[in-house]
């Protein structure tokens, strides 16, 4: 069901998670650029909305307590959940793209009412029932390049910008913080530990690019992270030039360390992500995880992964995961590090 008229308000629905907000701005681009006028909102978990606030084509943010509405739920309290569907009703969005493509995002479009409501027919966890205008897209190609067909055989015209943009507050926190040095960021954590690159050898290619010129390392990651960096925070300990930031950035000074980094090194992570919409060098350590679907988008030269043949990527598989992971060595990245540093 689609409407002739161009609509004056639209919602982008993206909750989550931190990278795939990161890499869903296309969307957001494509958008503006056959809506100028529009109002153009992004409901995101609140926790990752520095990731969007920023964007000039962005007119505002509808942001999802994702913890708070949870725990209510659990606990039978339906107050707020019928509160912030009420208020997402009465913003009275003409359009709304399920950019997410699950159960929740779809009863999300669905609760605003909106008469056009853009989705994947073939969405997981049924997630089309919220959708009235629904496209068949292919889940194997890129999750960019998804989103892209999505809005496009709704009428709009792909744009491909993946820029980030960060808040001049976040700027200063991240020049303050680092100084003048050249520094690089490491990124080691990840929430499933089959995507994990050893920590110690995150430690000894910290010492590595120390010794080859690099005046600074900035460790970055969630507070609830910090177990998994032992090695790490122990040369930080030691080593004034290694930094330790573990826990200690919002999302958005996070962005803006990312933004300033000489070379980004990580694993499957939203620093990921960011480096690519921040044009930043950087070195993606992937295991158990699909290039083609989730890998940097566009920036798959940077990645290193090393799969053997019969192997199934499957990123809950810890065990599997390891495997690949610990088949890249430090050497390897080093090298990689220093073609990234030269441009080459």
């Amino acid at each position: 069901m689609q409407s002739d008229a161009a609509p004056k308000s639209i919602l982008i629905i993206r909750p989550s998670a931190l990278g795939d907000v990161c890499r869903s701005v296309p969307v957001l681009v494509s958008l503006r650029g056959a809506f100028p006028g529009a109002r153009i909102d992004w409901l995101v978990q609140d926790t990752f909305a520095d990731a969007v606030v920023g964007h000039p084509a962005l007119s505002g943010v509808v942001p999802f307590e994702r913890g708070r509405l949870g725990k209510d739920l659990k606990r039978i309290r339906l107050e707020s959940t019928m509160e912030f569907l009420e208020c997402l009703r009465a913003r009275r969005y003409e359009m709304v793209v399920d950019a997410q493509g699950l159960f929740r995002s779809g009863m999300l479009a669905l609760a605003t009412g909106a008469p056009r409501r853009v989705g994947y027919a073939n969405a997981q966890e049924l997630g089309w029932l919220g959708c009235n205008e629904r496209h068949r897209v292919d889940r194997e190609v890129h999750a960019v390049d998804r989103m892209l067909a999505l809005v496009e055989r709704a009428g709009v015209r792909p744009d491909a910008d993946m820029r980030l943009y960060s808040l001049p507050a976040w700027k200063q926190w991240a020049a303050q913080t680092l100084g003048a040095s050249q520094t690089a960021v490491l990124a080691p954590t990840s929430r499933w530990a089959g995507k994990r690159w050893p920590a110690e050898r995150f430690a000894a290619l910290a010492e590595r690019m120390l010794a080859m010129g690099m005046e600074r390392v900035a460790i970055v990651g969630a507070r609830s992270e910090r177990e998994q960096c032992g090695p790490l925070l122990e040369l930080a300990s030691r080593d004034e030039r290694v930094l330790d930031l573990i826990g200690k950035t919002s999302v958005g000074e996070l962005m803006a360390v990312v933004e300033r980094a000489a070379v980004v090194v990580a694993n499957d992570s939203a620093a990921i992500h960011m480096a690519v919409g921040f044009e930043r060098p950087m070195v993606a350590l992937y295991g158990p995880t699909s290039i083609a679907r989730v890998g940097p988008y566009r920036r798959e030269r940077d990645v290193i992964q090393h799969v053997q043949p019969g192997e199934v990527l499957d990123h809950k598989d810890d065990q599997a995961g390891r495997a690949m992971m610990e088949r890249i060595s430090v050497d390897e990245v080093a090298a990689r590090v220093r073609s990234a540093l030269s441009g080459a």
